[in-house]
């Protein structure tokens, strides 16, 4: 690895490349693009990715704002079995970014180049003569640019400090995680994730890390457990998501896999039910460290974390990162510290390493002044509560000192004035065994505003009234009689962006009618049409 860097950062040094221009991949989770962003950083080269999931236009609101100087692209790439040709996009994506220089394709195929197109593993070996040899950079200068998921308009470019984000992620690895060098780790993410990001970060501990691409339940729902056992993995990183969808499948890794280099399962992306806590426990290992990470691609890390030391309580995160001051306010600032399971929003009081440098073209045009932060940066994270770092997460503390998060406090519902944390009626609604998965948003309805229920049930269940019924009594002796949808409605899919998390606001907007703002963040954007058409 270390010398096809070296070649490569050569090739890029010979095409122009120089301390920061822009270098970006549209690559699935594959071993090049990890070289790339080796490579770029190498020479001070800004790196960024997406996946190739995404379609054109959602390449170009990302990479269009950037400028970049390299591109590096795949021809096709496979998921569920099947394959996804990227060329015709490809075109499209070219032709919407004038300022490359070269575009690089990686390819399993031995078809000829169109265009100008160069190979990539040609340009790589082309810097052999001409290796480099990594150059030292200050703290702050930038590693990469990362992006605000984009369904409240055009994504935000933020850009990420090396020192700091390196720091925090060895701290997370080392100590939240109890990573060793020699242990091997798989996080299953593609390369428009942050998750992409902190997992090429354990080779800063000596670590392996382990590259899958694909879907996690493909052929089965036992493949991330399968690559357990395959890989012997030491840490596998997943999403509350797939622990849900693996509980409700029912297969049963503890009996069916060894298991035996397995230490820790991390999870994030959304709350974890406690449901999903007990059935890793009971399913999966009962040794194992269960690690349930909150953070954000706004700091590339996690305010709330694992501690392999203490004990793992459902439901709960285990304690805040080592080095954040991170606390739970009310609407006055007033800590809830010591007001447990009272529902605030979660702030940091104090700078931390990973804050970032900025918003790209914030106020200036490029990279931003990290002493200088422009308008939009001050108000996404200073302006509701001024001299700290609003995060946008609804949370509560717990009496064991840790945390259990309620989704994400620009979610939050409002009826009657009384506001209520989605993630308790997502922990409600899906135990039910008739239900695979749901969203809850709201709908401004009669002066008030009034809760709408979105399932996915199971395979040949249907919605009928004493289901309505049974969901509605589950989430009232859950929660509270304020919980309780005033309408429950079945559609085939959830919208979802393409990193798999549910686009609440997008739908809210929809229902609302307010214009969905950069669809093309959204995976299937067919879904919110069919939520919008089965309430009218």
């Amino acid at each position: 690895l270390r010398q096809r860097v070296a070649s490569l950062a050569g090739a890029l040094q010979n095409l122009g490349v120089v301390e920061g221009d822009r270098v970006v991949a549209w690559l699935p989770n594959a071993i090049e693009v990890v070289e790339t962003m080796l490579a770029s950083a190498s020479i001070g080269a800004v790196f960024s990715s997406c996946s190739p999931d995404f379609g054109a236009q959602g390449v170009l609101d990302r990479f269009s704002q950037i400028t970049p100087k390299v591109l590096v692209a795949t021809d096709s790439y496979i998921y569920g079995g099947k394959k996804f040709d990227c060329l015709e996009r490809l075109a499209i994506v070219r032709k919407g970014l004038p300022s490359l220089n070269a575009t690089l394709l990686v390819s399993a195929n031995d078809s000829p180049l169109m265009g100008d197109l160069i190979w990539f593993e040609a340009f790589l070996k082309s810097g052999a003569k001409s290796p480099v040899v990594p150059r030292r950079f200050g703290f702050d200068h930038p590693w990469y640019v990362l992006y605000s998921s984009g369904t409240t308009g055009v994504p935000k470019c933020i850009v990420h400090r090396t020192g700091g984000v390196l720091l925090q992620h060895l701290k997370e690895h080392q100590l939240h995680c109890d990573i060793k060098t020699d242990d091997r780790v798989l996080y299953f993410t593609t390369t428009g994730w942050m998750m992409w990001n902190w997992l090429v970060s354990v080779l800063a501990s000596g670590a392996t890390a382990v590259l899958y691409d694909g879907s996690p339940s493909f052929p089965t729902m036992n493949r991330l457990f399968d690559l357990v056992d395959q890989e012997n993995l030491t840490l596998l990183g997943t999403s509350a998501k797939f622990i849900d969808s693996a509980r409700k499948s029912e297969i049963d890794p503890v009996n069916s896999h060894s298991l035996r280099s397995l230490r820790t399962i991390c999870s994030t992306g959304s709350p974890l039910a406690p449901e999903g806590f007990g059935w890793v426990y009971e399913k999966v290992s009962k040794s194992v460290h269960l690690a349930s990470i909150s953070g954000g691609t706004d700091l590339c890390a996690c305010f709330v974390g694992g501690d392999p030391a203490s004990i793992v309580y459902a439901g709960e995160i285990q304690r805040p990162c080592l080095g954040m001051d991170t606390d739970v306010v009310d609407d006055q600032a007033r800590s809830l510290k010591k007001s447990f399971d009272i529902a605030g929003e979660l702030v940091c009081r104090s700078p931390f390493p990973s804050m970032p440098l900025g918003f790209w073209g914030d106020g200036t045009p490029g990279l931003p002044d990290p002493k200088s932060p422009g308008p939009k940066f001050r108000a996404a994270y200073f302006e509701r509560f001024p001299g700290m770092w609003s995060h946008g997460d609804f949370a509560s503390w717990s009496s064991h000192g840790g945390m259990t998060i309620h989704g994400r406090s620009d979610t939050t519902l409002n009826p009657g004035g009384v506001r209520i944390g989605t993630a308790e009626i997502y922990r409600a609604v899906e135990q039910h065994p008739d239900v695979f998965e749901s969203m809850v948003f709201g709908q401004n309805f009669d002066n008030d505003v009034r809760i709408v229920l979105a399932v996915r049930l199971q395979p040949h269940i249907s919605l009928s009234a004493p289901l309505v019924a049974d969901i509605k009594l589950r989430i009232r002796n859950a929660c509270t009689p304020r919980h309780v949808p005033a309408v429950v409605v079945s559609v085939a899919d959830l919208p979802r962006t393409r990193s798999n998390k549910l686009v609440e606001l997008a739908v809210a907007d929809a229902v609302n009618g307010r214009p969905v703002r950069n669809i093309e963040a959204i995976a299937n954007p067919e879904a919110i049409d069919a939520i919008v058409a089965a309430l009218q």
